[in-house]
């Protein structure tokens, strides 16, 4: 009995322990530390000089603000227990589309067209990596179909 007793204490203290610090929050880093790290990145990857880079930073902080503000906005509206319309949803869905189609026309204006492909690529990549994680949280282990090359 003891023998069992110990077995089972030993493995909840071990499930436990390999769950980890589940529960506490990452250190959060400002848009501006954000930005850096995200133009950093996108210099390596796809070779900007710094006139770019400083044109990308812009747009970032600029989206970085915006996203921010969106959120702000987003939190106060839930903590008043306020849920959305569908037409306020379609508003919010329609305006986030426009503001992407308005992002992917100016990195096209700052970028070469060989990095504008190559930012693509990254991002397609970057979302496909997204689902699959979400997937995987989901407890959906089934791959996405990958969409076809045109």
């Amino acid at each position: 009995m003891k023998k069992v007793f110990l077995a089972a204490l030993l493995f909840v203290g071990i499930t436990t322990f390999a769950q980890g610090k589940r529960g506490e929050q990452k250190e959060k880093l400002t848009a501006e530390q954000r930005v850096e790290l995200q133009a950093k990145k996108m210099k390596l990857d796809l070779d900007l000089n710094d006139k770019q880079v400083a044109e990308v930073k812009k747009l970032l902080l600029e989206q970085a603000q915006k996203r921010e503000a969106k959120k702000a906005e987003f939190q106060a509206k839930k903590d008043d227990g306020k849920k959305p319309t569908s037409d306020e949803i379609y508003a919010m869905k329609n305006k986030m589309l426009d503001e992407q189609i308005a992002n992917k026309a100016e990195m096209k204006k700052i970028l070469t067209p060989e990095q504008y492909k190559k930012w693509e690529e990254n991002r397609e990549e970057g979302k496909s990596k997204m689902k699959k994680r979400f997937a995987e949280r989901k407890g959906n282990t089934q791959e996405t179909p990958k969409l076809e090359e045109k």
